[in-house]
């Protein structure tokens, strides 16, 4: 059983009351304080302290400081009045009973209301939160969009303004060619005036001639007649047409044999046609062209919906699979989707088409040599993407920009640059 503590002291004004009780020697740590409006208590085992309050107190601004062996309270009352008493005097031990109670409820009631307010304050903190994080990203997003529709606004005025540029530059040529044409014609009729006028003087001296001659017969009137000079023939222009050649390279350069191979398997990939597959049966006739499907990925891939334009190379391939261009712009789309193993396939097989070696594809083999390498280089396989740079350079040795990748590849290689 508890032992009562009686010698305490305490002290008041009409705001606040004071009160000093002793631990006798009980570590602080082991002082248990309850505190409601109406009472008190302290259990310091084996000592206990409790005082039934003569008036209500604000428990929640009231406060308690432990220290040397005491603990000091500061009460303040509700209603400004002197206290007769601290504790209420006549008090049964129903009585008593009845207030610990009513105490231990009113502070599990209080502690449920704070504990509900905390849950409450964090759900509105969450919902601020909530609210806030969708408001950036609707900025962002709008921010986004109006950046998309700026640039859309942008390259459509620069198409417009190359569009203009073109058709000055055709009406130039226009005017160009009726004026030359003009000067033709003008030539022409000074040519047709200078025989009219020499003709008008040949037929005025053959008629003196048979003026002088009229009663005797002239021996040299026939020489005459056929020295006289025939009407200008009409105008008009004879057209020369040459063969075409393929190729512009000259012939002490020419790679004869290459350039007809090649010449024959390009024929040969475009009467290639696989249209019996089934599911092929329900498009239109020009989405079964693979020319008109790499230029559909072409605009796909110029909007960056990269997978759509795969979709479109694929159906290309499956129609026509040996075409290299679809192969190589289908491995520009893997590149751009981080597909570092397909664009790697993509440009090989590319490459394997791209044969044999002549003018007329060394731009292709060098797109595929360059996006193989990059490739490579994604995977950290900085040798092998060394090696295809360096190939893309013996085709186009003056590209100033696959020099610097391929100086920046042997940086890498040589640990004077930190890997990115």
């Amino acid at each position: 059983m508890p032992l009562l503590v009686s010698n305490y002291s305490w002290q008041q004004t009409k705001t606040a009351v004071f009160l000093s009780l002793p631990l006798r020697g009980v570590c602080v740590r082991d002082a248990d304080v309850f505190c409601t409006e109406n009472y008190l208590k302290v259990n310091f085992p084996p000592f206990l302290f409790e005082a039934f309050l003569y008036a209500p107190i604000d428990d929640a601004s009231s406060k308690a400081k432990i220290g040397n062996d005491t603990i000091v309270f500061t009460l303040y009352k509700k209603e400004a009045v002197m206290w007769e008493t601290l504790s209420m005097s006549g008090v049964d031990k129903k009585m008593m009973q009845i207030i610990r109670e009513k105490s231990i409820l009113q502070a599990q009631e209080k502690a449920k209301e704070a504990t509900e307010a905390k849950a409450t304050a964090k759900r509105e903190d969450q919902k601020y939160t909530l609210n806030v994080m969708m408001q950036i990203e609707e900025e962002e997003r709008k921010k986004i969009e109006d950046m998309k529709e700026n640039e859309r606004i942008k390259a459509t005025k620069e198409l417009e303004a190359w569009k203009e540029c073109q058709r000055k530059a055709e009406e130039r040529k226009r005017i160009q060619k009726e004026e030359k044409l003009r000067q033709q014609e003008k030539q022409i009729d000074e040519e047709r005036k200078k025989l009219r006028h020499k003709n008008l003087i040949k037929n005025s001296t053959s008629k003196n001639l048979a003026t002088k001659g009229r009663n005797s017969e002239n021996i040299f009137s026939g020489k005459l007649k056929e020295d006289c000079i025939p009407a200008p023939r009409s105008v008009g222009n004879i057209k020369i047409n040459f063969t075409p050649r393929v190729f512009p390279t000259a012939l002490r350069e020419s790679k004869v044999a290459e350039e007809e191979e090649w010449l024959h398997k390009q024929a040969e990939a475009r009467k290639a046609m696989n249209t019996d597959i089934p599911e092929f049966c329900d498009l239109k006739e020009d989405e079964k062209n693979p020319e008109w499907l790499k230029e559909k990925g072409n605009k796909l891939f110029a909007t960056e919906d990269y997978l759509a334009a795969i979709n479109a190379y694929n159906l290309a391939i499956r129609l026509n699979n040996k075409i290299p261009l679809l192969y190589l712009n289908r491995a520009a789309c893997h590149l751009k989707l981080k597909n570092l193993h397909k664009a790697i396939e993509d440009s090989s097989k590319a490459l394997e088409l791209l044969t044999p070696h002549v003018a007329d594809n060394a731009n292709a083999r060098m797109k595929a040599h360059v996006r193989r390498g990059t490739a490579f280089c994604q995977l950290e396989l900085y040798v092998e993407g060394l090696q295809d740079y360096e190939a893309a350079l013996k085709i186009d040795p003056a590209n100033k920009i696959v020099q610097n990748d391929a100086e920046k590849i042997r940086n890498i290689i040589q640990g004077t640059e930190l890997k990115s």
